[in-house]
């Protein structure tokens, strides 16, 4: 059966593309690409049509990683066709969970943070590198690297 995973940050333009971009090459690393469709999402419209972020692309693309797709803002009936939906943050979590209108299909256990399937990490938010320098950039991807490895694993199993 195919899983429907959905990644989500503020703008649709660092954080979420680069973990889209990430599950993408290691499902197809692993040769596990006809078991997933991946998306991303924000919860803002400021950039929607645009590609990521060019400093998140130049630094995912020195990873092997390549950042394609387009900016778009999460909708409500995302929540019912995704089966996971991994934001990067608590502010985003709470914006996801607010488009929540049909109480009847409960959503709530298929939204978490991505950095609870972390196994090296702390931390509980992926921080917003739009506003810092390149450390951040590495910062983000190194976290959404490891995340994603556990989240993976805990998919397939």
């Amino acid at each position: 059966m195919v899983k429907k995973i959905l990644f989500v940050c503020l703008g649709n333009i660092c954080r979420s593309p680069a973990a889209e971009g990430i599950f993408k090459q290691k499902i197809k690393d692993r040769d596990l690409e006809n078991f997933f469709v991946v998306d991303s999402a924000g919860t803002g419209s400021w950039h929607v049509g645009n590609l990521a972020d060019p400093r998140m692309r130049e630094t995912a693309h020195v990873r092997g990683i390549e950042l394609n797709s387009r900016s778009r803002q999460i909708e409500e009936n995302d929540l019912y066709e995704f089966d996971h939906i991994l934001v990067m943050d608590k502010d985003n979590l709470h914006a996801v969970k607010s488009l929540i209108k049909d109480h009847l299909h409960p959503v709530n256990s298929k939204i978490k943070l991505i950095l609870s399937y972390s196994e090296k990490s702390d931390l509980e938010e992926v921080p917003d590198p739009y506003y810092g320098g390149q450390n951040g950039f590495d910062k983000v991807l190194d976290l959404l690297n490891d995340a994603i490895d556990g989240l993976i694993d805990s998919l397939i199993d």
